[in-house]
């Protein structure tokens, strides 16, 4: 293939039945060779804009994945699963349109697209490696001839390696037994939840918090069940006080009584006739 891509504006794509869609005509057939060319559409497109988002924190470089790819917007349906493409200057990164992405592939061993493989599984094995404690550091060497036995196989069956497959490979990759994504959420909730982040109290902001109503359940509480005591302290005394009263006022029936007995007057005795 040759060095140069200025002169492809168009493209005409088709959908396979693989639900991937693939390069079957180009403006330039004398520089680009559509056998097994593909493209990434607006939906894969935002896909890998999520995996490549974990990378930020290890190196990532956004110029890297710009330079690897050609944006195109759609410019007409010819039916069938076909597509004709228009060549835009929009960045696939920052478009709000939905575009598609074919890989410069011009120079497969050393152009920008063979570049952005290389920076992003660096990127990966960085971010694997800070996730898990492995007995040896994961090497890139080893993630490469992993993930290119598989590719191999598909080329040995005669299966073409969608760009979106093959950018997907190093973006999941993991090793056996071991689950990234799993492990990047626990860590995420273990920093969330770690104290050691928290801020000191001064002596100003701890005075707050000590006159603070809704801090002192405890002691209210205290209190109510000391007055409980005491109001059922104060209910039995009454109690005994109300039994003294009933006792004094049968007492006092009684004197009432022995009284009344005394008060009545003797029946005279009958005159003898």
């Amino acid at each position: 293939m040759a060095k140069s891509s200025t002169t492809l504006d168009w493209c005409i794509v088709r959908l396979g039945e693989d639900h991937n869609w693939w390069v079957s005509e180009v403006s330039d057939p004398v520089r680009w060779d559509v056998d097994g060319l593909s493209i990434i559409d607006p939906r894969q497109v935002a896909h890998l804009l999520e995996l490549v988002e974990p990378l930020r924190d290890y190196g990532l470089d956004q110029d890297t994945i710009e330079a690897a790819f050609m944006a195109f917007r759609i410019e007409k349906d010819l039916g069938e699963g076909r597509v004709r493409l228009k060549r835009v200057k929009d960045s696939i990164l920052e478009s709000d349109e939905k575009l598609f992405a074919l890989a410069n592939i011009l120079d497969e061993e050393n152009g920008p697209y063979a570049d952005l493989l290389d920076h992003l599984t660096r990127c990966r094995v960085k971010m694997l490696n800070d996730l898990f404690n492995f007995e040896s550091k994961l090497t890139v060497d080893e993630v490469e001839d992993e993930i290119r036995e598989d590719q191999n196989t598909n080329f040995i069956e005669g299966k073409a390696v969608h760009t979106f497959e093959e950018l997907t490979d190093i973006l999941e990759y993991a090793p056996a037994g071991f689950d990234a994504d799993e492990e990047s959420s626990e860590k995420e909730s273990s920093d969330d939840t770690d104290t050691d982040d928290l801020p000191e109290l001064d002596a100003e902001e701890e005075e707050k918090l000590k006159n603070d109503q809704s801090l002192k359940w405890d002691e209210d509480e205290g209190k109510e069940e000391d007055e409980d005591k005491k109001d059922g302290a104060k209910v039995a005394k009454g109690d005994d006080e109300d039994e003294d009263e009933d006792d004094e006022e049968k007492d006092d029936d009684d004197d009432d009584s022995d009284d009344d007995e005394d008060e009545k007057p003797k029946r005279p005795s009958r005159a003898k006739r």
